[in-house]
């Protein structure tokens, strides 16, 4: 095989937790522009269904299902929607976050319900599909992590702004992602499924502080926050075949904010 060849997802069913939002979105275009069927789930499916029709404009085969991670009905019935459709499954991409605390004086109740979603629900969604992945040979789990899974916060990057990153269950759960991607990994690794995390750095949006945006870039090795394309090149070269012998790594995407 061409080298070049190796990256296309041509003929390669995909399933993307999430869709939506800021991440999510350039993780669906990777996928759908190399060509992979590729379906896009979560509980907000008016929200996919207008990148649905986005890529479906373009020519793009994605397709929005509803899920409820926190749900293993729900997610099981996900599984058996896209058996009935496609046949099969050839990578997973768990993107899919549930932010329900925003300090660390929340209420219990909102660490209960993060956990259930970003921790037990990634499980269930992780063993569905990578049990329905393995009724074939080959293929690829991404975990989508966050620098903030590798790092504790930084308040100077907060400094002369309101904001604040004092949500402990981010932290917890996106930490144990990067060890949950070795497990997985290990446990696949005989089926010739591969597991890998990524963990990207800030992604520039307009709303933030000019304060923010000068106190984080000038913590990265490149000096900037990540842009709405920096994600999509590692999601083709992890999902497809030009990465056949990497698994169970742990990737910044972060222009070297944790190198630095």
């Amino acid at each position: 095989m061409n080298v070049i060849d190796s990256f296309s997802l041509e003929n390669k069913v995909a399933l993307v937790t999430g869709g939506a939002g800021l991440y999510g979105r350039q993780i669906v275009a990777a996928l759908a522009e190399a060509g992979a069927e590729t379906y896009i789930a979560s509980r907000n499916l008016q929200a996919l269904k207008k990148v649905e029709a986005e890529h479906c404009s373009l020519g793009h085969n994605v397709k929005a299902l509803q899920v409820d991670q926190g749900d293993e009905n729900s997610i099981l019935a996900l599984r058996e929607e896209i058996r009935k459709r496609s046949g099969r499954l050839d990578v997973l991409v768990n993107n899919s976050v549930a932010r329900p605390m925003n300090g660390y004086q929340n209420n219990v109740s909102a660490f209960a319900e993060s956990m259930k979603i970003n921790a037990t629900g990634l499980f269930i969604i992780t063993r569905a599909m990578g049990d329905f992945i393995a009724e074939r040979t080959g293929g690829s789990i991404i975990n989508i992590g966050s620098i903030y899974g590798m790092t504790g916060p930084d308040p100077t990057n907060y400094i002369g702004t309101a904001m604040q990153s004092w949500s402990p269950d981010y932290y917890f759960h996106k930490g144990g992602m990067i060890n949950f991607t070795r497990f997985i990994a290990s446990y696949y690794g005989n089926k010739g499924i591969r597991c890998n995390c990524i963990n990207p750095g800030g992604l520039y949006q307009p709303t933030m502080p000019d304060a923010f945006i000068k106190n984080y870039n000038s913590r990265t090795f490149l000096g900037r926050l990540a842009n709405e394309t920096d994600l999509k090149g590692i999601i083709v070269f992890l999902a497809s075949d030009a990465s056949v012998y990497i698994t169970g790594t742990n990737i910044p995407v972060d222009g070297g904010y944790t190198a630095k």
